[in-house]
């Protein structure tokens, strides 16, 4: 049965009272991530550093790479 909790100070204290035995090992799995980093942020530095690329590269990417028609 899995009980919902929080934590608090660093450490799991959950919501409802549970009558669980001392010593018992339990396995703790986060709900949501509170912040994550989006992918602008986490390519930052990669982001614009590419030179000498066609004007339209990125929506005709596959015309340059692969020849198909352009959009």
């Amino acid at each position: 049965m899995p009980y919902k909790g929080h934590i608090q100070n660093g450490v799991v204290v959950l919501d409802e009272a549970a009558n669980l035995p001392e010593g018992m090992e339990v396995e703790v799995e986060p709900c949501e991530e509170i912040s994550r980093p989006s992918l602008a942020e986490r390519w930052k530095d990669l982001i614009g550093i590419v030179s000498g690329m066609p004007d339209d590269m990125a929506q005709n990417h596959d015309h340059y790479i692969h020849g198909t028609p352009k959009n």
